[in-house]
């Protein structure tokens, strides 16, 4: 019989997650049924999603949220036959069964293409990225882009994406070394945003006729800063707020209503998984670039399943350089 480790939630976080608030359990899975297959967790995602969601639609106790690279080790399917690889929603488990029905086979990957990027750039974050662009923010060739977060998961993937479609990027971050990233990977402005004087500066300086699209992963203060910085007709969309993720009073800030008004703005947010019916479609466009060499992907991979609230908590203080992953 195997033996899952899986990772839950202990306690419901209060601030900013702590060590105490997971629990590693071990479980004995049971035998097969037609139709089953046993899956072994290769690769595991972290993402800031988790933090909100975990508040949202999870009890304590449960089993953590997330999603995996797996390989199939037992079948009794035989659409999944052992050796085949998938992407799977099944939480922070080293093992799992499932029937087969929310697997998604991975598609056709080239050797040299690490299989950890279908939880990254050929992955959820990469669809975020693509989706967020060209259905919310619409980019038109010549149109200047902001990013927030920008030597993220999704960040780095929306700026690369951007220069492909023939925009100005500029991009913020948390460290030197990640600004130093960005410029690496196409860039053609980038700032750390811990270290200047003035925000509001920055973004002129980086910018100084303003920007026709702000592609916002933070929230809070830097992004009231960024309304007053759009262009005439702008477009924003709204992907996450993690500045506030771990307040545990919410944040106050100005209103939108004037800049929205006489700039004429647009903002939108949303979740990616509104595009389902196209996730395949963009994959494959995903999957092209990345062979082709046009969108370059970083990954900050923690290795040990022991590790994993560690990871979690690492990513959400910064600490990660594009997506973090672990390898079990």
């Amino acid at each position: 019989m195997v033996r899952a480790k899986s990772w839950t939630l202990r306690k419901h976080f209060e601030g900013f997650p702590k060590t105490s608030d997971f629990e590693l359990k071990e479980v004995e899975l049971p035998k097969l049924k037609d139709g089953d297959v046993l899956c072994e967790s290769v690769f595991l995602s972290v993402d800031p999603y988790m933090r909100p969601y975990s508040g949202r639609i999870m009890k304590e106790g449960d089993l953590m949220i997330g999603s995996q690279v797996a390989k199939v080790v037992e079948s009794k399917n035989p659409t999944y036959p052992v050796g085949t690889y998938v992407v799977a929603n099944s939480g922070w488990t080293t093992h799992f069964i499932s029937d087969g029905k929310a697997l998604q086979l991975l598609p056709s990957w080239p050797e040299k293409i690490p299989r950890s990027l279908a939880l990254g750039t050929i992955g959820m974050p990469g669809l975020t990225a693509y989706f967020g662009l060209f259905e919310i923010c619409k980019i038109r060739a010549g149109d200047t882009v902001l990013v927030t977060a920008a030597a993220g998961a999704v960040g780095s993937v929306v700026g690369q994406i951007a220069k492909i479609g023939g925009c100005k990027v500029v991009g913020c971050a948390g460290s030197d070394k990640k600004v130093a990233h960005l410029k690496q990977i196409g860039f053609d402005e980038a700032f750390n945003y811990k270290t200047v004087g003035s925000l509001e500066e920055a973004l002129r300086k980086a910018s100084p006729d303003g920007y026709d699209c702000y592609f916002d992963n933070v929230g809070g203060e830097f992004s009231s800063i960024v309304l007053n910085q759009m262009k005439k007709f702008g477009r924003i969309a709204v992907c996450g707020a993690i500045s506030g993720y771990n307040d545990t009073v919410p944040q106050k800030g100005p209103y939108v209503q004037i800049p929205m008004i006489f700039n004429e703005l647009y903002m939108e947010g949303f979740l990616v998984t509104r595009w389902n019916d196209r996730r395949e479609e963009a994959l494959k466009i995903l999957l092209r670039w990345v062979v082709e060499g046009k969108i370059k992907c970083e990954e900050h991979v923690t290795e040990g399943f022991e590790k994993m609230p560690a990871a979690f908590m690492g990513m959400l203080k910064g600490e990660n350089l594009g997506k973090a992953v672990i390898k079990v």
